[in-house]
């Protein structure tokens, strides 16, 4: 059974491109109102013009760099201030970095972290307690397929986005309503701008936005909830299989698929 979200209010960040476009789309559909945050504050116009013209919600735009120090805070501070609710916290924020450790900027890898896992607990500790105190929310932390196993040159990435998913997993295990819904999704290679920002290239085809997002809404409809849900079958059994390998294997084949050549 779909549960209501109609005039619930969602808050996705990342949502000026990829999966959290179609997320906030998809959550405008269901009747919910958006608060919707990334950098650029002239593509969140545009994002929230066109949701706005399709579905009678409400849309709040927050220009805000969460890999900056304080940011989720200030953004806290910022929705406290309007008297803001949020009622479904979509973590989705987040880059990566394609390249051998050594010769990454060191600067950037600390807003690639500050991003994908700073920002992401400070937000969910900020929304997260009043989600149990009414006995209704959800929290989406937008994962990967990389989290299960380390990625030779993607080695922060990946190592990242294990983190998201050990700790949203932690937090499926205390939330002992089932009118709260915490869980990672994880998706593999999808069309966005991903690898635009980290550098390199998918080894094989990518997924469609919208197999994300259908992910999303049916974990966030299931009758029992799962801490941690996989895109797609073939992602599914090779996340499967990552676990049952032996760890050398599982990394070198890794390596193959995503590092670079020596310098």
């Amino acid at each position: 059974m779909a549960i209501d979200l109609m005039g619930k209010t969602a808050l996705i960040t990342g949502a000026s491109s990829g999966i959290g476009v179609e997320l906030a789309k998809a959550f405008a559909r269901r009747g919910a109102n958006l608060v919707v945050v990334a950098r650029r504050k002239d593509r969140l116009d545009a994002v929230a013009a066109q949701i706005r013209a399709e579905s009678p919600v409400e849309v709040a735009v927050v220009a805000q760099d969460l890999s900056t120090p304080n940011s989720a805070a200030e953004l806290e501070a910022k929705l406290r201030a309007t008297r803001t609710q949020v009622d479904v916290l979509i973590n989705n924020a987040g880059f990566g970095t394609h390249g051998r450790f050594v010769n990454e900027d060191r600067y950037r890898v600390r807003d690639e972290i500050s991003l994908n896992v700073s920002a992401l607990v400070d937000l969910t500790a900020a929304f997260l307690p009043g989600m149990v105190a009414r006995d209704f929310g959800v929290v989406v932390n937008v994962a990967s397929t990389a989290s299960f196993q380390p990625v030779p040159g993607m080695a922060v990435y990946a190592a990242t986005k294990a983190f998201v998913r050990s700790f949203t997993a932690a937090l499926w295990g205390e939330i002992e309503t089932p009118n709260v819904r915490v869980f990672a999704v994880n998706p593999g290679a999808t069309e966005s701008e991903f690898f635009d920002v980290a550098g390199g290239k998918p080894s094989g085809p990518m997924a469609r936005t919208v197999d994300v997002v259908t992910a999303v809404m049916r974990q966030i409809d299931a009758r029992r909830s799962q801490p941690s849900v996989v895109v797609g079958g073939r992602n599914a059994f090779m996340s499967w299989m990552s676990a049952r390998l032996p760890a050398k294997s599982v990394i070198r084949v890794a390596g193959k698929m995503f590092l670079p050549p020596s310098q």
